[in-house]
């Protein structure tokens, strides 16, 4: 699945927050967006998945201008979101928070299996409510509720924020397995920048709405990266 952003604008009423920011994530390949709190990294996102309507440019994918539909019709055509903050339904079990998304989808409970496979630490967790998970159990079990519907585009937001170090890396190995997966592209906004340049096939820098820096992850320094961000 290929994503283009043409010199998108967006914001919030009057604030403009993006401006002209321009990016692919090309077919099957990791992108990380990187940038300071208050670059405009989310709201690129909530942008691309219908959450904020474009002021001006356009949002393609697989050729098609998806810039004026809603958020469910972008997730029809192969996309999955993971915002911040570990969201889930904290009232419902583990368990039920995946069945909440597998119901009505052809092979839900094989899904739910390999979304299981992926957070093997979830499994001695299925009857426990979502609501009592650590911050890092939560994350798994968002990012394992998005990988259920099978997505070709899988966006993350911050997936390792505040989480304790030895589920970090939990998590940053299961993103890089995934984006091995045949087909499946992951655009991935990331403070850590080692990681961020690790998973990556290619990074953009903002810095006060715009792209500031772009290169192939494997041939970038974290050092050229902090710069770029202060631009």
């Amino acid at each position: 699945m290929m994503l283009e952003i043409e010199e998108l604008h967006t914001g919030y009423g009057r604030t403009q927050v993006v401006s002209g920011v321009s990016l692919t994530v090309p077919d099957g390949a990791v992108v990380s967006v990187l940038g300071h709190n208050g670059a405009g990294k989310t709201t690129l996102l909530r942008a691309v998945v219908g959450l904020l309507k474009p002021s001006a440019g356009r949002i393609r994918l697989d050729g098609e201008d998806i810039s004026a539909l809603r958020p469910h019709r972008r997730v029809d055509r192969g996309m999955a979101y993971v915002p911040q903050g570990q969201q889930s339904f904290g009232q419902l079990s583990v368990l039920e928070n995946l069945q909440l998304v597998a119901d009505g989808r052809r092979d839900g409970s094989g899904r739910v299996a390999e979304a299981l496979d992926m957070f093997p630490a979830l499994r001695p967790l299925l009857a426990r409510r979502a609501g009592l998970l650590s911050g890092g159990q939560r994350q798994q079990l968002a990012i394992a509720r998005a990988l259920i519907t099978d997505p070709r585009l899988l966006i993350l937001d911050e997936p390792t924020e505040g989480i304790q170090p030895n589920v970090v890396a939990e998590i940053e190995a299961t993103i890089i397995a995934l984006s091995k997966r045949s087909g499946m592209s992951i655009l991935l906004v990331e403070q850590h920048i080692g990681f961020a340049l690790q998973a990556a096939d290619n990074y953009y820098v903002l810095a006060a709405g715009r792209v500031s820096s772009a290169g192939a992850g494997g041939a970038a320094s974290a050092g050229d990266v902090r710069k770029a961000m202060l631009i």
